[in-house]
């Protein structure tokens, strides 16, 4: 079980890369956008109960993670980067300028930190800390990309 979750959470060993495993990681979660897209179209309510519940299960394992590895808010552990893209692309059309802008404004966020992205990382417990930091700089990515998809 404990291979299993540090394969999850290290988003299948992206996290052990040594440069940039959180942007190696979000573009791991850009093919999961297709179908929470085809889940939107058909019910957003259920494709907002497929992100909650990998929410959920990201902060679950981030935390199951950080007790394995015995380090606090790991490198390694890049789940929130997956779940913080799906954040950033949910309900947005599935292009590739919408993709890609949602790639790129969620990392920025994700990165800059703007309030209270930062403050959610340095307070929030354990792997809802984790988490929760990246799902915020996806409702910012979010929104910003709605802003110039119209």
């Amino acid at each position: 079980m404990r291979r299993l979750i540090i394969a999850l959470a290290t988003g299948f060993y992206c996290g052990y890369v040594p440069f940039a495993p959180g942007t190696l990681s979000s573009l791991l979660a850009v093919p999961a956008l297709v179908p929470l897209a085809r889940v939107a179209r058909c019910s957003p309510l259920w494709a907002a109960a497929v992100v909650v519940a990998t929410g959920a299960l990201a902060a679950w394992l981030a935390h199951e993670a950080e007790s394995i590895l015995g380090e606090h808010d790991s490198r390694k552990i890049v789940i929130d980067e997956v779940t913080g893209m799906l954040v950033a692309g949910f309900l947005l059309p599935v292009s590739l300028r919408s993709v890609a802008l949602c790639f790129l404004l969620f990392r920025l966020f994700d990165i800059a930190k703007p309030p209270p992205v930062g403050w959610i990382e340095r307070h929030a417990p354990g792997g809802v800390g984790i988490v929760a930091d990246d799902v915020a700089a996806g409702i910012y990515a979010n929104l910003v990309a709605r802003f110039f998809l119209q």
